[in-house]
């Protein structure tokens, strides 16, 4: 599997994760700089040997509007970490309101969390403390730098420093 690459803008926000090859392009035109490589790993030529960046930073500060994490199932679950949140179940899993959308609760980040068939049909159309249920972790909208450092904890730990001051669940 091929290790991506992390690129952060000059403010050292994170801007977005690309290929190897596209990396050493801009590391080539010298639009950004080499922050963090992986240890033993190297991208070869014909002719020449580089390092094999993780992180890289833009030279320039790249003013991108910030639209946000899109809210959809699958990310609402890898927010969740693909467990019930009344139970930890992690088996027929759906999408609960937390305050009913009979009772005005919106499809928010802040107002949808991950629920197993069992619990959603008990809680039914109530809130949580009209059910007698506890939500094990309050629900949150993530940021872009959440999900990253999710990624890096699994796939590439030299983001890790990178992301730390970030992530805000």
């Amino acid at each position: 599997m091929e290790k991506r690459v992390l690129v952060l803008n000059l403010d050292h926000s994170p801007v977005a994760v690309v290929s190897p090859q596209k990396a050493i392009v801009l590391l080539l035109l010298q639009k950004a700089n080499c922050l963090s490589v992986y240890e033993f790993l190297q991208i070869r030529t014909v002719s020449r040997s580089f390092d094999y960046p993780a992180v890289i930073c833009l030279n320039r500060y790249i003013n991108i509007p910030y639209r946000g994490v899109l809210l959809n199932r699958v990310n609402l679950f890898r927010r969740d970490r693909g467990e019930c949140q009344y139970c930890g179940s992690k088996k027929q899993l759906t999408i609960d309101h937390v305050v009913p959308r009979s009772k005005g609760g919106k499809s928010s980040w802040t107002n949808l969390t991950t629920a197993c068939h069992r619990c959603n049909v008990m809680k039914g159309d109530k809130s949580p403390e009209e059910s007698g249920m506890v939500l094990q972790t309050q629900p949150f909208k993530p940021s872009l730098a959440y999900f990253l450092a999710e990624y890096a904890e699994k796939q590439a730990e030299e983001w890790l420093p990178f992301l730390s001051s970030k992530v805000l669940p």
